[in-house]
């Protein structure tokens, strides 16, 4: 009976320790957590990026406005008998 008794508490110390210090403890599960969620978040925010360059390139594949407007903004490229008016402060 006395070796029964051993066992069963060296079993349950056994079972406590890897509940609290082994590879699965309950602080390096929160630990992975953490992590899991923090590459979910850079995900989420790629995968947005990526959504938005590829609408834009699909503008930019569908038609000349999205082209000329570029240019008109980004370049200040001016169509022909257009006039350009810059106004300074």
């Amino acid at each position: 009976m006395k070796i029964l008794i051993a066992i069963i508490i060296l079993l349950i110390v056994h079972l406590q320790y890897r509940f609290w210090l082994g590879d699965a403890s309950v602080f390096r599960i929160q630990e992975y957590q953490q992590r899991l969620d923090a590459l979910q978040k850079e995900a989420q925010e790629k995968k947005e990026r990526n959504d938005a360059l590829y609408a834009e390139v699909l503008d930019l594949r569908k038609g000349q406005e999205a082209i000329e407007e570029r240019a008109r903004y980004e370049l200040g490229m001016v169509k022909e008998n257009e006039t350009f008016f810059q106004v300074l402060e």
